[in-house]
């Protein structure tokens, strides 16, 4: 629980700084951000089953056409923390692998243009990955076991050069995450 609320705190802190430069569509970008709250909430109140899959349905269908009409919504278009609050629409968007997809074709080209977060990218691949039952390239996607123990979701592709990767994403190392998510528990 207390990453839960070490997650939130750090994403309302992203949600509150949009930059110097004001984004071109100022409304989609507030739209967005009540998305990530409403995510955000549901997810660390112990919302009711329904009432987490009501929001996560609502989340993803808007953010389907979002994507249909703007693409990725990245720094320009909403602010960094406009394409911030997208990234984790799509990253969440668990009963959506086709929506996820989607969403990581169009902001690995937002990266390449400099429009994303590297970082964001690297969790979105990973999260891609583990729903396809494929390795992480990153290893930004871990469980416990029974016995409270943190394990990737599935395996790390080349875990020897994993770190040189994450570096290159603009992660940590790999050492020290495993440290922060053993710290929050």
């Amino acid at each position: 629980m207390r990453l839960l609320l070490a997650l939130l705190l750090t994403a309302l802190a992203l949600v509150t700084a949009c930059g110097d430069d004001q984004p071109a569509n100022p409304a989609l970008r507030a739209e967005l951000l009540r998305m990530f709250k409403e995510d955000q909430e549901v997810r660390t109140l112990d919302a009711a089953q329904e009432d987490w899959a009501r929001v996560e349905r609502a989340n993803t269908e808007r953010t389907r056409q979002i994507l249909d009409r703007h693409g990725w919504p990245g720094y320009a278009l909403v602010g960094e923390d406009g394409a911030h609050a997208a990234w984790l629409l799509v990253q969440h968007a668990d009963r959506d692998l086709d929506l996820q997809r989607r969403g990581l074709d169009l902001m690995r080209r937002a990266v390449e243009e400099g429009d994303a977060d590297p970082s964001d990218l690297a969790y979105l691949v990973d999260r891609v990955r583990v729903a396809e039952g494929r390795p992480q390239v990153y290893g930004t996607q871990w469980e416990t076991d029974p016995q409270g123990a943190w394990r990737p979701r599935t395996p790390i592709e080349d875990a020897a050069n994993v770190d040189e990767r994450r570096a290159d994403s603009g992660l940590k190392p790999l050492r020290e995450y495993l440290e922060e998510l053993r710290s929050a528990q």
